[in-house]
């Protein structure tokens, strides 16, 4: 389905012939809603689901990518020292190696966080990070937030 909605989102740009993001992203819009629209004829269900939920997930992460960034930046430019650095022990409920490393690169990328390591088992996840005020909150952030919505897309 989701190729069939970039296909669509290809019609669109081909018959309006303005060859921009914008106009992709308002073809893949309009091939989402013919689509949600013939749902019943190609039995797609799923694909409702999870564009929304991958939308969710992608959302969240620019919002903490951005939260992240002005963290650090505030961090650098104080004049007093606020970092309070630490090594958190994060358990995690994934159920793959592919999901063990997206999340970790998910990690990795906001700024101030650092993937380490994962366990064997793939129930621990070992993360560094600039801001450890709590650590309990900072695992429950991480539960609640990354693995949460990335278990969401994934299942």
């Amino acid at each position: 389905m989701f190729l069939l909605n970039v296909l669509l989102a290809l019609a669109w740009v081909a018959l309006t012939e303005q060859f921009t993001p914008v106009n992709f992203a308002i073809g893949f819009g309009l091939g989402y809603l013919m689509l949600w629209l013939a749902q019943r004829t190609t039995g797609a269900l799923n694909y409702f689901v999870k564009v929304p939920q991958v939308i969710r997930l992608a959302l969240f992460f620019l919002w903490e990518l951005i939260l992240a960034n002005l963290r650090a930046a505030f961090s650098v430019l104080a004049p007093r020292n606020r970092l309070r650095p630490g090594v958190i022990a994060v358990p995690i409920d994934v159920r793959s190696d592919a999901e063990a490393t997206l999340l970790a690169n998910l990690l990795t990328l906001t700024p101030g966080t650092l993937s380490l390591d994962v366990s064997a088992d793939r129930k621990i996840l070992y993360l560094h990070a600039m801001h450890v005020d709590d650590a309990d909150r900072f695992r429950r952030e991480i539960k609640e937030g990354f693995e949460r919505r990335l278990r969401e897309v994934l299942e």
